[in-house]
């Protein structure tokens, strides 16, 4: 797991959010995750296309492959939409934000100002299918 420190903070992109993951983690009791959510970046967007999703990714992985053992996932119950974290090795990998359209604006432009971040390096998987809206 590599992570790119040029990649744009997504404290600095989507503070509102990046306070909600801090809250959130921190009333389920990840504590850990929640310091985390501070310093995580926004690598490539998720790419699935859905107009409802705006989930992406905080780190890049090899392309094909499984997030494997000590994958799991985390959903946080947001006041509206869906949050659910990838985490492996008390490292967050992916965020899955669903129906929060107010965030794409600042997702793209955050994604077009870093082009190297627009090549999610991974396959579709679980974090790639959404159970809709």
């Amino acid at each position: 797991m590599e992570q790119d420190d040029t990649a744009p903070l997504v404290r600095d992109v989507l503070p509102v959010l990046t306070a909600e993951l801090v809250r959130l983690l921190e009333e389920e009791g990840e504590r850990e995750l929640a310091i985390c959510a501070h310093d995580l970046r926004i690598v490539a967007d998720c790419g699935c296309g859905d107009d409802f999703c705006q989930s992406f990714h905080t780190e890049r992985r090899p392309p094909g492959t499984p997030y494997g053992p000590g994958h799991r996932n985390v959903q946080l119950f947001a006041d509206r939409g869906y949050l659910i974290l990838d985490v492996v090795g008390g490292r967050i990998m992916f965020v899955e934000v669903l129906d929060r359209p107010e965030l794409r604006p600042a997702l793209t432009a955050a994604l077009t100002a870093a082009p190297a971040a627009t090549s999610p390096g991974a396959t579709a998987g679980a974090e790639g299918e959404h159970p809709g809206p």
